[in-house]
């Protein structure tokens, strides 16, 4: 038996900034990991995850880390999403954006009822199927860091490596799935872009103002704001039923952000995406060093199976279902390659889909606008309530 190393909350974040940063070398010097999208703290965390796996085998030594400031980042980052969620937004973009919206939510409860079902079938907890349903797939990495923990603690083993070991899948697979299938109805169907000229559009991006230090400091204020009664809202609701903790954060954070676009006060949006990104990023450093790799050698079958199972649903939807209901032309098939980057990966992954696309047959400006609002506006938080129903029910 390997002795074992304990690392304190703080030398626990410093391994986890160190996990960083050769991430980001890492993705810097291969351009594969740049080409899907694959998160720094992710690449950088399976390193130290495998090296960690091969010195405990080899009983040289197993490194312990208290995960304390784990969740506080994590809680600074879904607060930052709550700030996102702004209605005034949804109805800027319009019915394509709702339909959309309904079709990933479709996808949700998709997701997760295969997952549990294949679980169920292999003998398993349903809720481990959750950790390779919407919580790695439509939630990515940051998701998959928040509630594997959460089922952990309501009994089902080994629910935070399967979560992040499916996120990082997913990645890969919606980038590889989602080009083809838009391809193939581009072709299929002789379809093309109606803006001959112009750029690709893009979201209205709203008036952030210059970054600066006051501008910070507001952000920060606001966050800490809505953390703090946050936790209370957290507390009336965990009396009804099993919601993750940030989930009072996130709902402050959300009727701040829609009180202050019907009062047109400005909020400081750009500097609060900013603290949030860099809080996910020390969040999935500790979440990774936290990974104990030997844990999934008893689920590599199920494993394989389920991860295999969500991929050929998103295929079968995306093909058959997004790119018909979305109006059968050229920007619905920029969108249903978007779909599939967003639906198993995340929002950055369904932009580098897109980008591709366009750049071969010509502009797509509603799927520019429709696909990243959704995807980075609306469907974590509504990711997070339909997985805490499901949580429940299968509880």
């Amino acid at each position: 038996m390997a002795p074992i190393l304990e690392l304190d909350m703080y030398q626990a974040t410093a391994v986890a900034a160190l996990v960083l940063l050769l991430g980001r070398f890492l993705v810097k010097k291969i351009p594969l990991l740049d080409r899907y999208c694959i998160p720094a703290p992710v690449v950088g965390g399976f390193v130290y995850a495998i090296v960690h796996c091969i010195v405990r085998s080899a009983g040289i030594i197993e490194i312990s880390a208290d995960m304390t400031l784990k969740n506080v980042f994590m809680v600074v980052f879904f607060c930052s999403v709550g700030f996102t969620a702004s209605f005034r937004m949804l109805k800027k973009g319009g019915v394509q954006t709702i339909m959309f919206l309904g079709l990933a939510l479709g996808m949700v409860v998709l997701q997760n009822v295969l997952g549990a079902g294949l679980a169920t079938a292999f003998g398993l907890d349903p809720r481990l199927g959750l950790a390779t349903g919407s919580i790695p797939m439509v939630g990515g990495h940051g998701t998959a860091g928040s509630f594997g923990p959460l089922l952990e603690d309501l009994g089902v083993a080994n629910a935070s490596v399967v979560a992040i070991a499916s996120a990082t899948f997913g990645l890969v697979a919606g980038c590889a799935i989602g080009g083809p299938v838009a391809t193939a109805k581009i072709k299929k169907f002789k379809l093309h872009s109606a803006e001959l000229a112009g750029g690709e559009g893009g979201i209205e991006a709203e008036d952030a103002g210059r970054v600066d230090s006051k501008r910070f400091l507001d952000a920060v204020l606001a966050l800490i704001i809505a953390i703090g009664f946050g936790t209370i809202v957290s507390m009336f609701l965990g009396k009804l039923m099993t919601f993750p903790f940030y989930i009072g954060a996130m709902l402050v954070g959300a009727i701040i952000r829609n009180v202050a676009d019907a009062t047109k006060k400005e909020l400081p949006m750009e500097e609060i995406g900013v603290v949030g990104g860099f809080c996910l990023s020390v969040f999935l450093g500790l979440a990774m060093i936290d990974m104990k790799l030997w844990q999934l050698a008893e689920l590599a079958l199920p494993l394989v199976v389920m991860l295999a199972a969500q991929t050929v649903l998103m295929f079968l939807y995306a093909n058959f279902i997004v790119f018909n209901v979305l109006g059968r032309n050229y920007d619905a098939a920029v969108m249903t390659t978007g779909f599939c980057g967003f639906g198993m990966g995340a929002t950055p992954n369904a932009m580098a889909n897109m980008q591709a696309v366009v750049g071969q047959y010509g502009p797509a400006p509603t799927a520019f606008m429709v696909v990243p609002l959704v995807g980075s506006l609306f469907i974590d938080f509504l990711n997070a309530t339909i997985l805490t129903g499901f949580i429940n029910f299968l509880g």
